[in-house]
């Protein structure tokens, strides 16, 4: 993506948020936004029918207006949507979802975050990772868990910028480095 579609796509982002806010609404527009960009990010049939240059802009309408009251959008998301369509912008739909996301963060003081672990996590180590990073960062963290082997054991978090590894695998590497200076 370039720096151009990405200011673009944040535009659009932002303009959506607005009238979100403006009616009280900006978090279910997020939602909104983001279950279709799920949808149509994980149909090939629908990916390709909506991507492919083929298919008139009058098919893809009506494709979009059947679709979008059938996953629940609101008229605004709805609207939202098609005007992507008509601008020749559908293609940046994920990308707008994830601005768009952001800036739902921002506003709720949200953060995201990840943590990758060796093994699977119980729900109480995820709870207690959760909040020890609540804590550090002073914001609401929402995290993706994910498991890598290759840690050995322990954990690796990430919120932003800050990263928090508690992994062996680390840990095995920096006394490596000790025995070796």
């Amino acid at each position: 993506m370039s720096a151009l579609s990405g200011s673009i796509s944040r535009r659009y982002a932002r303009a959506l948020f607005s009238l979100g806010s403006d009616n009280g609404r900006f978090e279910a527009y997020g939602n909104e936004l983001a279950a279709f960009s799920a949808l149509a990010n994980g149909s090939a049939d629908l990916g390709h029918a909506l991507s492919n240059p083929v298919v008139k802009v009058s098919e893809k309408r009506a494709i979009l207006e059947a679709l979008l009251p059938r996953v629940g959008a609101s008229a605004e998301v709805s609207r939202f949507v098609l005007l992507l369509l008509d601008r020749g912008r559908l293609d940046q739909l994920a990308v707008i979802a994830s601005d768009y996301e952001r800036l739902t963060d921002e506003r709720l003081g949200r953060v995201r975050g990840r943590v990758t672990s060796a093994v699977p996590l119980s729900a109480a180590e995820f709870d207690q990772v959760r909040v020890a990073l609540e804590k550090r960062t002073g914001k609401q963290v929402i995290l993706n868990a994910t498991v890598d082997p290759e840690l050995l054991g322990g954990i690796v978090a990430q919120v932003g910028d800050l990263v928090l590894d508690g992994s062996l695998r680390s840990r095995l590497e920096n006394l490596s480095r000790k025995l070796l200076n």
